[in-house]
């Protein structure tokens, strides 16, 4: 059970919604699906500007009859809204003019992005890219994403680490990471870095905790119910 690689699709359904959030029928559904995926791809690799710079975690849409919802979660949210808002009005004739429909592009700030996993990762891959100690580059983002609040963090890279012959794998973890606990708010981000010798993948996994944590507010021990008195016994 826990040796699933991706926690997000294992939880999706149980404890997680969908990313993309509408219904059609059987013969519209899957240039829908190719619909959401080009919009995605366009964003995140746009052939003039560096949106993927703004730090993009993720890119939620909801369709209605009349128009498409699209929400973008982003650490740095001044590099796709730009100047009084040109830069979104721009990016959003440009869906418009992609996808032949009513785009309505929202930007939502992330609080914590050293605690995002797909942050983390893409951080990582592009200090790789910079030819970057690999062992000091996991070991600081472990240190930064622990000092942020993370419960636990594990990171593997995949490839010709440090310029080697032969491929092979790194892991780094710290804290704890349950991995079949449904409950737990597990994260995960990949992506890849591309080197000289060939591109590196670089996992991550980041535990944020539980579900239900940030809306629990009646603290745990004033909510039971107080012990009754040991009842005595005659001898």
């Amino acid at each position: 059970m826990g040796q699933k690689v991706n926690p997000i699709g294992y939880r999706t359904g149980v404890m997680l919604g969908w990313k993309s959030r509408w219904y059609a029928p059987k013969e519209e559904f899957s240039s829908l699906l190719l619909e959401d995926k080009k919009i995605r791809e366009f964003i995140k690799k746009h052939p003039t500007r560096n949106y993927a710079a703004a730090g993009i975690d993720r890119i939620e849409i909801e369709r209605t009859r009349d128009e498409v919802k699209v929400l973008m979660m982003v650490a740095r949210p001044g590099l796709i809204i730009g100047k009084k808002g040109q830069e979104i009005e721009l990016l959003q004739e440009e869906l418009q003019n992609l996808t032949g429909r009513r785009i309505n592009l929202k930007i939502e700030e992330v609080g914590r992005p050293e605690i995002q996993a797909q942050l983390v990762s893409e951080k990582i891959a592009e200090q790789l890219a910079k030819r970057a100690s690999f062992r000091r580059t996991m070991k600081r983002a472990v240190e930064e994403t622990m000092e942020a609040g993370a419960k636990g963090i594990k990171i593997q890279l995949a490839g010709r680490l440090g310029g080697a012959e032969m491929a092979r794998r790194e892991k780094q973890i710290a804290g704890a990471m349950p991995l079949s606990t449904l409950r737990a708010k597990i994260d995960y981000g990949f992506s890849e870095a591309m080197t000289a010798q060939g591109h590196i993948g670089v996992q991550v996994w980041i535990n944020q905790g539980t579900y239900g944590d940030e809306t629990d507010g009646v603290d745990a021990q004033a909510g039971q119910t107080s012990k009754g008195p040991k009842r005595s016994f005659k001898r």
